[in-house]
């Protein structure tokens, strides 16, 4: 899942617009975050965008990489990837070299945080066979926790932190070429997204509204194969006598909010629409709401969470 960090910063600066890049500052995208929550995927989506890609960089490296970057000719996007895992890592030089490449006008930095569920990235280190890197000796959970005291300071700065915990890895790819696309307009990125409160709210969420209220399409047979997107089901949820008004106040709270984060400096917003099973009403209200805000000139990101996860085998969906 997407998020801001828990302060809703953007990063300070000349580099707080992280969705374009300028002929004068050369775009500068830092991956870091947990091992085992899709660094590498993020850097190959970066290189299939038109990225240069660096793995696993040794953090002593990195200020003579970006005084190569300055004093070259080139000025494409670079993506850069450092985490706990690079040789001679250590929070408080990371964080110092975040501040320098922030304050310099020549570059355009964003630092975007990978983090994931204990339970997951267990999972995932069982599966491939892994030995966590700050546990060699040990069990993952060590390891985690471990890294996640030590990573701490780095998510808390984070332009963008994004959770992997229920996204595979395709869907990561989506997400960050959505978000950093080298032909994104700049402004603030605006995600809405649908999703299962049977799966759990997006940790990533910066404004969530719960549409349980409405008439479930679920209890309709002839419904529940169907999602929100579907004729048939958006007009059995447009014969609530609640969905107008909620939809009028969602529009009426939502548009004035947008440039008071942009003064702010707020790089990303995403906004999380949730009912039981995130396959009819919160697919319909969130396609409402995206399409209300890209009518006014707004660029929009729609992503629909679980509408094609199997949440069965509970008494109630949707």
């Amino acid at each position: 899942m997407t998020t801001l960090n828990p302060a809703g910063r953007a990063s300070s600066g000349p580099a707080s617009t992280a969705t374009s890049a300028t002929q004068d500052r050369r775009r500068v995208l830092l991956i870091s975050g947990l091992a085992g929550a899709g660094r590498t995927t993020a850097l190959r989506a970066m290189e299939d965008l038109g990225y240069e890609a660096v793995d696993n960089l040794p953090l002593e490296l990195l200020p003579h990489l970006v005084s190569g970057l300055a004093s070259g000719d080139a000025n494409g996007p670079i993506s850069i990837g450092i985490d706990s895992r690079s040789r001679g890592f250590s929070g408080a030089e990371f964080l110092a070299s975040i501040e320098q490449l922030r304050a310099d006008a020549r570059f355009e930095l964003v630092l975007v945080f990978l983090d994931c569920t204990d339970d997951v990235l267990i999972r995932r280190f069982t599966e491939t066979r892994r030995r966590h890197p700050l546990a060699p000796d040990r069990n993952a959970a060590d390891g985690i926790a471990r890294e996640r005291t030590l990573m701490f300071p780095i998510r808390a700065v984070s332009d963008l932190v994004v959770d992997t915990s229920n996204r595979s890895m395709a869907e990561l790819k989506r997400l960050l070429t959505e978000r950093f696309a080298l032909d994104r307009q700049p402004g603030l990125a605006v995600t809405v997204m649908s999703f299962s409160y049977r799966i759990g709210v997006p940790r990533e969420a910066d404004l969530v509204f719960d549409v349980r209220f409405l008439a479930n399409p679920h209890y309709v047979e002839a419904l529940q194969p169907l999602d929100g997107e579907t004729p048939e089901v958006a007009r059995f949820i447009e014969r609530d006598p609640a969905l107008s008004g909620f939809l009028a106040s969602l529009d009426a709270l939502i548009e004035p909010l947008l440039p008071s984060y942009e003064r702010e400096g707020k790089s990303y917003l995403t906004i999380a629409v949730g009912c039981t099973g995130g396959k009819h009403r919160s697919v319909y209200v969130a396609k409402n709401l995206a399409d209300a805000l890209r009518a006014s000139g707004r660029p929009v990101a729609l992503l629909h969470r679980d509408l094609t996860r199997d949440v069965s085998g509970r008494s109630e969906q949707a």
